[in-house]
C-alpha cells in the first residue's frame, strides 16, 4: 500500500499505542515492538502485541517483511499522514467539521498560558503579523 494512502480501518488506542512504537523505532519484529512497549504497558505479554500487529497488518495499517526471521513491521503510513486523517475525522464527527471549534476547545481548557503564548507567536509568524 502506498504511504500516503489511508489506512483501511482507524486504529484502536491499542494499537495506536503500537503505532507509537514502530514510529519511534522503525521497522521491528514483536520481541523488540513488545520490549520497547513494555515502559508504557508492563501488562502487555509478547502473544497479546505478536497477535495486535499480526491484526494490524491484515487490516491495512502495517506492512509486513516476510524476507526477514522475525517477520518485520512497520507502519504503512507516515506519524503525521495517519494523525491529519484521525484529526479530521474527529473533526468531521465531534465538531461538525468545524476545525475552529475543535481549536477553541483545546484553547479553553487543554493549553497552557505559556502553550497559549507560543501558538500566539506561531499563528503571528505564519500570517506575517506581530504576535
Amino acid at each position: 500500500m502506498p504511504q500516503n494512502a489511508a489506512p483501511a480501518a482507524r486504529p484502536t488506542a491499542a494499537e495506536l499505542d503500537l503505532l507509537q512504537v514502530l514510529w519511534r523505532v522503525g521497522p521491528a519484529d514483536a520481541k523488540a515492538v513488545h520490549e520497547a512497549l513494555l515502559p508504557d504497558r508492563p501488562d502487555a505479554t509478547y502473544a497479546t502485541v505478536l497477535r495486535q500487529l499480526q491484526v494490524m497488518h491484515a487490516k491495512g495499517l502495517l506492512t509486513r517483511d516476510e524476507g526477514h526471521r522475525p517477520h518485520l513491521y512497520a507502519p504503512v503510513q507516515a506519524q503525521d499522514k495517519l494523525q491529519q486523517s484521525l484529526v479530521k475525522d474527529f473533526i468531521a464527527r465531534a465538531f461538525a467539521g468545524s476545525g475552529k471549534a475543535l481549536v477553541l476547545a483545546a484553547l479553553k481548557n487543554h493549553v497552557s498560558a505559556k502553550d497559549r503564548a507560543e501558538i500566539r507567536q506561531l499563528l503571528a509568524k505564519n500570517t506575517g503579523e506581530d504576535a
